[in-house]
């Protein structure tokens, strides 16, 4: 071990943390266990500073509970089974990455039908039918294999069947239109009636969702994409989401490498642990 002699408040000023947080660290397994003084106080060293620092910059990367995990396998003994959980939140994130992309495929169609459909007039329909269903072929492909049709009945789908759609719970789209999101109609029994706009903009939620979108930030794309009728929102927030990808991504890298400075000194078999 390194020179003892550290506190608890040395430890949570150089982490910028309270000395509480240090204790409540050393009790969770973060931090290594800590001798005690022949007075009964808990002695610190540099490798409880280190650990400090690694648990830091994982938590920066994949995210506290992934963080304390990792750091509790480690001085578990189980150096091996932590890096097994690094690769699962690499994977995670990978898988993500996808997603977005996909999401991103699926709105841009979504956002192309809608704009032929606002351009087209009723007369000329009948003449973009081709058209349209060209683009909701490109669609089906984008989205997902196998989903069903998106053809919606005159009087419009109720809760359960477009929830059966979608793949979501019925429970989910009610919340999404407390949270203004969705504005379906009733009809004459006071049943919850969705249109093929309404349709369409639980599609978009859906996706959104699917790629970890928070309800708030959701209402500001839906509606500038109900005003406009165009893409631009939509192309915004994927792009916001791959900026925030690519900030997770190299914290994570950041954090994969202080882990594997801590192991090289103090993981199992190193000199010092």
């Amino acid at each position: 071990m390194g020179a003892v002699g550290l506190r608890p408040v040395d430890l949570a000023r150089a982490a910028g943390i309270s000395a509480q947080q240090v204790r409540n660290y050393l009790d969770a397994g973060v931090l290594p266990p800590a001798e005690r003084s022949p007075a009964g106080y808990r002695v610190f060293d540099e490798r409880h500073r280190r650990a400090l620092t690694t648990y830091r910059a994982l938590g920066r990367g994949y995210g506290w509970e992934a963080a304390k995990a990792i750091m509790r396998l480690v001085h578990a003994g189980s150096s091996e089974a932590a890096l097994a959980r690094v690769d699962a939140e690499h994977a995670a994130a990978h898988g993500q990455r996808l997603g977005l992309r996909a999401t991103a495929e699926a709105l841009e169609a979504v956002a192309r039908e809608a704009g032929a459909e606002a351009a087209v007039s009723q007369a000329a329909r009948a003449e973009a039918v081709g058209a349209r269903e060209a683009v909701r072929a490109r669609e089906a492909r984008a989205v997902e294999v196998g989903r069903p049709s998106t053809s919606v009945p005159r009087a419009g789908l109720r809760v359960g069947e477009l929830a059966a759609r979608l793949g979501v719970r019925p429970s989910a789209l009610r919340v999404w239109e407390a949270a203004g999101l969705l504005a379906p109609g009733r009809d004459g029994d006071g049943y919850r009636r969705f249109g093929p706009a309404d349709v369409r903009d639980a599609r978009l939620v859906a996706m959104l969702r699917e790629s970890r979108y928070p309800l708030p930030a959701i209402k500001p794309i839906m509606d500038e994409f109900r005003s406009s009728g165009g893409a631009d929102a939509l192309r915004a927030a994927i792009t916001a989401r791959e900026v925030e990808l690519g900030r997770r991504a190299r914290a994570m890298l950041e954090g994969a490498a202080a882990l594997h400075g801590y192991l090289a000194v103090d993981g199992p078999g190193s000199e010092d642990s």
